[in-house]
């Protein structure tokens, strides 16, 4: 089979077009020949490589993933040979731990993501525990049912499981033209907040709109917190849906009313910023951590595609450009999910 794989880390010259054998199965996975794979930020982060990362070379990347089943281990009885799947991007590999136990798959020590800790989606076969194969949604493409799996599980997790978003609230999602902003704004939406998005451009803003965006904000032309301020007579949100680190940090703090609730995925400026503590307890504000999110809450968000709830796709490639794939994400370029096809 095909597929793009990393032999060391660095720059988009690492991804390299080749054969590589096709995976053989466990008596409860199977096997999804790959019609389309998404993109995702943790892609550029393990092609590039962090301190202490250690991967299996040669690395196949992409967690994000939907095609048909072509094969099934002798245990497996949730899904058949022809199929139309998309993949959960992550799994637990107890089940047993107190956190598998209460639902919270995600905080299992064991947890593992395609593509990461696992030979993952930039291929032409993938293998993957028949549990996290779920049924596309009527009426969806392989390309859409791929742009869903991580960032709408991430973003469920965020705002349904970690801050409990409710009806009349608002909610302020920042970088609205990311994958996981763009599902952000669509199930604050889908549970009656008023959405406040910030984007760098007006094409961006402008699709924000599309999704549900009640209120925009173009933070490359004005300070993002001072337009909040207007926009909510500077009471602030109730949510903040963050995950660019950094360079938003303390805005996003103090964009948070009396008791607000920040809740966090992700650092893609930097992951050591300010943070002045008094704004924390003398608002009495909440903050979370969310990391990646619970297979249930993914099964629970597919229930409401395509009518409430839709894929974001921005533009999709050959498998063999996954270099330009990869350079139009790290650029900013795109607006919601970058395609892969096999």
């Amino acid at each position: 089979m095909t597929a793009v794989v990393i032999y060391e880390h660095g720059g988009v010259e690492k991804l390299r077009f080749e054969e590589m054998p096709v995976p053989e199965i466990a008596p409860d996975e199977v096997l999804v020949q790959v019609k389309a794979a998404a993109l995702n930020h943790l892609d550029l982060w393990l092609r590039q490589g962090w301190p202490g990362l250690k991967l299996e070379m040669p690395h196949i990347l992409g967690a994000d993933a939907a095609g048909v089943v072509v094969a099934c281990g002798p245990l497996v009885d949730n899904v058949e040979v022809g199929d139309e799947v998309l993949l959960a991007p992550g799994w637990s590999a107890c089940h047993t731990c107190s956190h598998c136990l209460a639902g919270d798959d995600n905080l299992c020590s064991g947890y593992r993501i395609l593509g990461e800790s696992t030979q993952g989606a930039y291929t032409e076969f993938v293998k993957a525990p028949a549990e996290n194969a779920f049924p596309i949604p009527p009426g969806l493409s392989f390309e859409e049912a791929a742009a869903i799996p991580l960032v709408f599980l991430t973003a469920w997790n965020m705002l349904v499981h970690q801050a409990q978003v409710r009806p009349g609230e608002d909610v302020l999602v920042l970088a609205a033209g990311s994958g996981v902003g763009s599902a952000g704004i669509q199930i604050a939406k889908l549970f009656g907040a008023r959405v406040i998005a910030t984007a760098s451009t007006a094409a961006k803003l402008s699709k924000a709109k599309e999704l549900g965006a009640d209120e925009i904000i173009n933070y490359a032309e004005k300070d993002f917190l001072e337009e909040l301020k207007k926009l909510t007579n500077k009471a602030g949100v109730d949510v903040v849906f963050e995950h660019v680190g950094k360079a938003t940090w303390e805005k996003s703090i103090r964009a948070l009313k009396k008791g607000g609730r920040l809740v966090t995925c992700g650092a893609t400026t930097g992951y050591d910023p300010t943070l002045d503590l008094r704004h924390v307890f003398f608002r009495n504000l909440r903050i979370y951590g969310n990391f990646m999110g619970r297979k249930a809450g993914l099964r629970e968000a597919l229930r409401f595609f395509p009518d409430k709830l839709k894929p974001v796709m921005d533009t999709a490639y050959p498998l063999k450009d996954a270099a330009k794939a990869h350079a139009r994400l790290m650029n900013r370029e795109q607006f919601g999910k970058v395609i892969l096809n096999p």
